[in-house]
C-alpha cells in the first residue's frame, strides 16, 4: 500500500481541481436557478394579483360588487358549460361521423345500386321477373346454358357445352377471359414475388414499391400504351421489321386483352405474395430440415401453406377486376370481343335500361358470389405466422455461382425480358407515339391539342377543359372519399359484434363495377328524384364526384386501417385513463401515428379519381363533363397521336399529383 501513495496523491490533486471545477458550475447553475426562480415568482404573484382582483391598502382584496358577482358567476357558468358542450360532442363525434359516413354511402353508392335492381325488377310499375327471365334464357348472353334455363334436359346441354361446337354467350366469354387473364397475372406475378421475397439486391426496395404503381395509372392511357406497341404500326412490328421478321397482329386480339389484364394484376398478386412470404418464419423451415425433409419438401409442408391464402387472395381479386373490365376491352377489342360490362353501356346508349340493369346484376351477383368463395375458404384455412424471423435473402449476384445458383439465376434474367416487354413497353410506346411522325420526331401531336383548345367547337373535346375537369373532380373526390375512408377504418378495428360485417359492406364498392354506379347515380339523382310532390335533382359534376369518391374511399380503408389495427392498444388504454374521450385519443395519439398511412390514402384517391373512366364516361355522355380519360377515349377512335399525346398529359399529371401528396407523408401501411 506504501507503494501507491504518491500515485493516489496526484490523483486527490487531480481531483481536487476537477472539485473546484464542479462547485464553480454548481455556484454558477444554483444561482441561474435562483435568479429563474425570482423571475418566476415575480410573474406568477403579478398574476395572482391581477387574478384576485383589485387589493385594498391594508393587503386585503376589495369585496366584489353584486353586479361584478353575478357577471363572475355568469362568466364560470359559460365556460362549464361550454366545456360539458365539447365533451358531449368529443364524446359522440365518432357516432356522429360514423351515422354521416353511413348517410353518404347510402346516398353515393346503395341508393344508386338499388335504383339499378328496382330498374331490373319494377316493369311498367310491376314488379317481375321478367327481365332476368328473358335475360337467362337469352343465348346471345349466356350461349347453350340458356336452354338449361329455358326447361331442357341438363344431359344434353352438357353434352352439346362439351362439344367443340359450343356457345358460351357474352356471360361466358367474360368469364372465360377473366379466368385466363387470372391465371397469366399468377404467371407473371409469382416469379416477381419469387424474386422479391428471396432475393437481394440493389433496387430491390425500389422495384417492391414500384408493384403499387399500376394501381394508380388510368386503364385507358394503358390501354392507348398497348395500342402504341401492339397495333399495326406499332413499335413491337417496328422492331420486329428492322430484324427481318414479319409483323405480329395482336391488336383487338383476346391475346392483347389479357396482357394488359396481366399489366394491372400481376403487380397485385406479386405484392400481396411477397407480404405474405416475407412473413414465414425461418425457424419452422429450419426445423423441417433439421428433421430430414428436403428443400421441395419443406417449401410444400411449410412455406406453400402459408402463401395460398394470398396468392387466393390475389386471384380472387383478379377475376372480380378482369370480369368486370371495361376500358380495356374497349379500347383493345371492340364489340367483336365485348364483355358483360361493355354490352351494359351499349345498352345505356340505347337507353334500354331495364335489360341494362338487369344485366348488371347478373354481372354484379357473380362478382359477389366469387368473392363470397374466398372470404368462406379464408375462414376456414387462414394460417397465421408471427415471423419472428424472416426467410434469409439470398444475393442475386453471387461471387462464385455454381451451377445449381445459376439456374433459377438464368430464368429469372428471361423473367425480366418478359416483364420489361409486358410492364415498360407499353408505356415507353405510348410517350414515344406522341412525339413520332413520318419524318422523325415531332411535336405535331401536342400542337394539335393546343389548336384545339383555342380553335375546337363546342362539341369537340377541348383539352383543358378536361385536365381542369379531372383536377376539380379528384378534389372534391377527395374531400368526400378521405374523411370516409377515415370513419370506415376507425369502425373497422374496433372490436363489437358484426365488425366483420361492417368491413364487407363498407368494402362492397370494390365489387361493383363503375359502370352500375354510375346507371344508379344517371337514373336517380341526375333524372331526378321526387320527394312530397318536389322533383329533386343534381348536376352532372355532383354525380361524376358521387361516383369517383365511391371509387376511391375503399383504398383509403385499406392504407389506414393496417396502421390502426397495428397500434399498441395501451397508447389508446392511457389516454383514455387520463380523462382524454374517444374522439380526443383517435385525434391526438392514434391518426398522428398512422398520418403516412392517411396521406398515402389520400394520395392514392386522387389518383384514382383522375384515372376514372368507367362512370365518368356514362355520366358525362352529352355533356361538357368529360375528364382527361375520356378525351383520350374520344380521340383514340380517330387520331392515335393526339390520344397518345392527351395520354402523356395524364400520366404527367397523375404522376406530379401521386408524388406531392406522397412526399407529404413518408412510408404508408397496407397497400
Amino acid at each position: 500500500m506504501a507503494g501507491k501513495e504518491p500515485a493516489d496523491t496526484e490523483h486527490v490533486a487531480q481531483t481536487d481541481g476537477e472539485a473546484d471545477a464542479i462547485r464553480m458550475n454548481g455556484e454558477r447553475n444554483a444561482a441561474s436557478l435562483r435568479t429563474d426562480g425570482e423571475r418566476n415568482a415575480t410573474s406568477l404573484r403579478m398574476n395572482g394579483e391581477r387574478n384576485a382582483g383589485p387589493i385594498r391598502t391594508d393587503g386585503g382584496p376589495v369585496p366584489l360588487t353584486e353586479t361584478e358577482e353575478n357577471d363572475s358567476s355568469r362568466s364560470r357558468s359559460e365556460d362549464e358549460q361550454r366545456h360539458h358542450i365539447r365533451d358531449a360532442v368529443e364524446r359522440r363525434a365518432v357516432v356522429l361521423f360514423a351515422i354521416g359516413t353511413t348517410i353518404l354511402l347510402s346516398l353515393l353508392f346503395y341508393y344508386p345500386v338499388a335504383t339499378v335492381l328496382v330498374e331490373s325488377l319494377v316493369v311498367e310499375g310491376r314488379l317481375t321477373l321478367a327481365a332476368f327471365a328473358d335475360l337467362l334464357r337469352n343465348p346471345f348472353y349466356f350461349g347453350d346454358l340458356a336452354r338449361l334455363f329455358a326447361g331442357e334436359s341438363p344431359l344434353s346441354v352438357g353434352r352439346d357445352l362439351l362439344s367443340s361446337e359450343r356457345r358460351i354467350g357474352i356471360v361466358g366469354f367474360t368469364a372465360y377471359q377473366a379466368i385466363l387473364s387470372t391465371l397469366l397475372s399468377l404467371a407473371l406475378g409469382l416469379p416477381a414475388a419469387y424474386l422479391l421475397a428471396r432475393y437481394e439486391f440493389r433496387g430491390r426496395r425500389t422495384l417492391r414499391s414500384l408493384t403499387i404503381l399500376p394501381f394508380v395509372l388510368p386503364s385507358i392511357m394503358v390501354a392507348i400504351g398497348f395500342v402504341a406497341t401492339f397495333g399495326q404500326n406499332g413499335t413491337l412490328n417496328g422492331i420486329l421489321s428492322m430484324v427481318g421478321l414479319g409483323p405480329v397482329e395482336l391488336l383487338f386480339t383476346l391475346e392483347a386483352i389479357l396482357i394488359a389484364h396481366a399489366f394491372y394484376n400481376a403487380p397485385l398478386i406479386a405484392r400481396v405474395t411477397t407480404a405474405a412470404w416475407e412473413s414465414v418464419d425461418a425457424s419452422a423451415v429450419e426445423t423441417a430440415r433439421s428433421l430430414g425433409a428436403s428443400p421441395v419438401r419443406a417449401f410444400r409442408d411449410v412455406i406453400a401453406p402459408q402463401l395460398y391464402p394470398a396468392v387466393l387472395m390475389g386471384a380472387a381479386l383478379t377475376f372480380v377486376f378482369t370480369f368486370g373490365t371495361f376500358p380495356i376491352v374497349l379500347a383493345l377489342g371492340g364489340f367483336e370481343l365485348a364483355t358483360v360490362e361493355v354490352f351494359v353501356y351499349q345498352l345505356v346508349r340505347e337507353l334500354n335500361y331495364t335489360e341494362a340493369a338487369a344485366l348488371a346484376i347478373v354481372e354484379l351477383a357473380i362478382s359477389l358470389g366469387v368473392l363470397y368463395a374466398y372470404l368462406r375458404y379464408e375462414a376456414k384455412h387462414a394460417v397465421r405466422s408471427q415471423g419472428i424471423r424472416p426467410l434469409p435473402r439470398k444475393s442475386l449476384f453471387p461471387s462464385q455461382p455454381s451451377l445449381r445458383e445459376l439456374l433459377p439465376r438464368i430464368a429469372i434474367g428471361i423473367y425480366a425480358v418478359v416483364a420489361l416487354v409486358v410492364f415498360i413497353a407499353p408505356i415507353a410506346s405510348m410517350i414515344y407515339t406522341s412525339v413520332a411522325g413520318p419524318n422523325g420526331l415531332t411535336l405535331d401531336h401536342y400542337r394539335f391539342l393546343v389548336d384545339r383548345q383555342a380553335t375546337g367547337a363546342a362539341y369537340q373535346v377541348r383539352p383543358w377543359s378536361a385536365v381542369r375537369n379531372s383536377l376539380l373532380f379528384a378534389v372534391g373526390a377527395l374531400a368526400l372519399s378521405l374523411p370516409m375512408g377515415v370513419v370506415v377504418s376507425v369502425l373497422t378495428t374496433r372490436r363489437y359484434r358484426g365488425r366483420k360485417l361492417v368491413d364487407v359492406i363498407s368494402m362492397a364498392p370494390l365489387a361493383v363495377s363503375g359502370i352500375i354506379v354510375g346507371i344508379g347515380l344517371l337514373r336517380g339523382p341526375v333524372f331526378g328524384v321526387e320527394i312530397a310532390g318536389w322533383r329533386l335533382a343534381v348536376g352532372g359534376a355532383v354525380a361524376i364526384i358521387a361516383a369517383h369518391a365511391v371509387s376511391c374511399y375503399p383504398f383509403v380503408v385499406r392504407t389506414v386501417a393496417p396502421g390502426l389495427e397495428s397500434l399498441d392498444p395501451r397508447l389508446v388504454e392511457s389516454a383514455r385513463a387520463l380523462g382524454a374521450s374517444r374522439t380526443r385519443t383517435l385525434v391526438d395519439i392514434e391518426l398522428p401515428l398512422v398520418w403516412p398511412g392517411v396521406v398515402a390514402g389520400a394520395a392514392f384517391a386522387f389518383a384514382i379519381s383522375i384515372g376514372e373512366f368507367s362512370s365518368t364516361v356514362v355520366l358525362a355522355t352529352g355533356t361538357d363533363q368529360y375528364t382527361m380519360p375520356v378525351a383520350i377515349e374520344r380521340f383514340i377512335g380517330r387520331r392515335l397521336g393526339p390520344a397518345t399525346a392527351m395520354g402523356v398529359v395524364l400520366l404527367v399529371v397523375t404522376s406530379i399529383s401521386f408524388v406531392i401528396i406522397d412526399r407529404l407523408g413518408g412510408e404508408s401501411f397496407g397497400l
